[in-house]
């Protein structure tokens, strides 16, 4: 069965479906017109992709459409129909169609890196090809960053109005959780972001191929989609992003276990969820289970959660989610699952004190991410591995060890971040004009949207003590900020480390409101090798959260101003 689908409409806005052209069971040739659908652009005709009988219709006239919607399955015509089952056992196989495109750049993987590099070297006058095999905007934009910020969202909102009452509005107690709008509105600003890359796209006249790409040798990549496509470059950019890391849990498959990718489109609300994994993605999706009123249960075989931070903001991250009501249980290693007479999973942990059961309506899996290179066939190309063999080897302007090729993204497993791939691809498409480009990581902000959200930059307290760095801190709360308080958020604090040889800002992290946003303003200053007191000397507005960064930097030399 091949589906016909509605060609991307720019600014992720809908059409309207026109006269339709066929009826179930029609046959139709390659370059048929099935429908027109209006749009802000004009009439949009949608055509067959190849000879075929119409199966299904699966709009009405009328209707409103959005980018890549399936409107037409049609069954492909089959050759030899008339011929025996004799006959079609001594037939040869049916042709299929092949292309081959020369391009300058062939990027593999349309992700936030392998997107941003496209457009990039376009605008940078390289005719570009890119490959995807699903869709654009890879793990970030379709089963990522995106959409569990707009679940953190939603769940914020049911926060709020909970609790609305303190801020002198009373909503009532018929709070209704809507799951399926939940994921409904999710999937909208998804699809939006997806429709805007696919324009973007167009309008810098890239061209897009679908299906898995394959190395034939250093110069020549097959892609395996609807037709075979060969494609020679006299550059390639490998961006094919991570995957879920497979973890050995007995127990693992059964049908109540989900991952984060089935998180997202989980439509069932549970009464209680058992998190396996107190990173990244674990902490997230817990608070964003209890803020909808989920009991929740955190299982981290680690002694603390988020080890990739300080000692303090872990500590700080774990107070506030016990009050939220947020069971963690750290140093815990899950040993298996198991299914209740109830429906129920049963998840077995151990322990120092020994073996613990957690019973609870669903179990989410969230060990992290490690690099995709599944069906890529880089010994083909002669591509080396890093050291550990998880993940490909590139130096500081992301060339592989064959001249022409680089590598961007979580596939170099250097940092599993959107917006460092974004960056790679910028600085590989620098080095394939000539221009001399380097990957700099010592200002990379990291931010998690946990309840409070989490941000750092640069170096932490205890990479300075490792490195042997002669370093004072100050660490300045919310609780004197007036613009948390007026948002019923006092607790966190903002840490600045300075290295007192030079008087330069060399890391900071902030728990606590808006860290999100105000990440960028200390990773300006640590990128541009500022010091604390270029930092006093500037005026930051009020009232607002970022004057806490200003208290910070006064507290690196006479004290914070607002803080006994």
């Amino acid at each position: 069965m091949m589906d016909i689908k509605m060609v991307v409409i720019a600014g992720g806005k809908k059409g309207t479906v026109g006269k339709i052209n066929v009826k179930p069971g029609d046959k139709v040739a390659e370059g048929d017109i099935l429908v027109q659908v209006e749009t802000g652009k004009g009439n949009r005709q949608i055509k067959a992709t190849d000879d075929g009988i119409i199966n299904q219709i699966l709009i009405e006239e009328g209707n409103e459409v959005v980018s890549h919607q399936v409107l037409f399955q049609i069954e492909p015509l089959e050759s030899n129909s008339g011929a025996s089952s004799s006959d079609e056992r001594l037939a040869s196989p049916v042709d299929i169609k092949t292309q081959e495109i020369n391009t300058d750049l062939l990027i593999i993987g349309a992700g936030p890196g392998g997107y941003v590099a496209a457009i990039y070297a376009a605008k940078k006058g390289l005719k570009v090809t890119l490959i995807e095999k699903e869709e654009l905007g890879g793990t970030c934009l379709n089963v990522g960053c995106i959409p569990t910020k707009a679940l953190v969202k939603s769940s914020e909102v049911c926060h709020t109005v909970r609790h609305s009452s303190y801020f002198g509005i009373e909503a009532g107690s018929a709070l209704e959780i809507n799951m399926k709008q939940i994921i409904r509105r999710k999937d909208e600003v998804k699809d939006k972001l997806i429709s805007g890359i696919g324009y973007l796209m167009e309008q810098n006249e890239i061209q897009v191929i679908r299906g898995q790409a394959s190395f034939l040798s250093n110069k020549q990549v097959c892609v395996t989609g609807e037709m075979k496509t060969y494609i020679s470059a006299k550059d390639i950019v490998i961006a094919t992003g991570s995957k879920i890391s497979k973890v050995n849990i007995p127990g693992i498959n059964l049908p109540f276990v989900m991952n984060s990718t089935d998180a997202l489109s989980c439509t069932d609300l549970p009464t209680s969820i058992t998190i396996i994994g107190g990173g990244v993605i674990g902490m997230e999706f817990a608070f964003i289970y209890r803020n909808l009123g989920v009991e929740v249960h955190v299982v981290e075989f680690m002694d603390r959660l988020l080890t990739m931070l300080d000692d303090d903001i872990s500590d700080e991250l774990k107070q506030a989610a016990e009050q939220a009501g947020i069971h963690i249980y750290t140093g815990a290693k899950v040993s298996k699952i198991q299914r209740a007479n109830n429906g129920h999973a049963i998840v077995s942990y151990e322990a120092r004190d020994g073996e613990h059961l957690l019973v609870s309506e669903k179990v989410l899996v969230a060990i992290g991410r490690e690099p995709n290179m599944d069906g890529l066939n880089l010994e083909q190309a002669g591509i080396q591995l890093n050291e550990r063999g998880r993940g490909i080897a590139v130096d500081h302007q992301m060339h592989t060890n064959v001249e022409h090729i680089y590598a961007i993204g979580d596939v170099t497993n250097i940092i599993q971040l959107a917006h460092v791939a974004s960056h790679q691809g910028i600085t590989a498409v620098d080095a394939i004009l000539g221009e001399d480009a380097v990957m700099h990581y010592t200002a990379v902000p990291n931010v998690i949207f946990t309840s409070p959200e989490i941000a750092s930059v640069g170096l932490l307290e205890r990479e300075c003590q490792q490195q042997g760095i002669d370093y004072c801190l100050s660490k300045v709360s919310f609780s004197s900020n007036g613009k948390a308080l007026t948002m019923n958020e006092p607790h966190g604090f903002i840490k600045l480390i300075k290295d007192t040889n030079t008087g330069k800002i060399v890391g900071g992290s902030i728990i606590g409101p808006d860290a999100a946003s105000l990440i960028s303003s200390l990773t300006l200053a640590i990128a541009n090798e500022l010091t604390e007191q270029q930092i006093r000397e500037t005026i930051f507005a009020h009232p607002t959260t970022g004057e806490v960064l200003h208290e910070a930097a006064f507290g690196l030399s006479i004290g914070a101003l607002h803080q006994a």
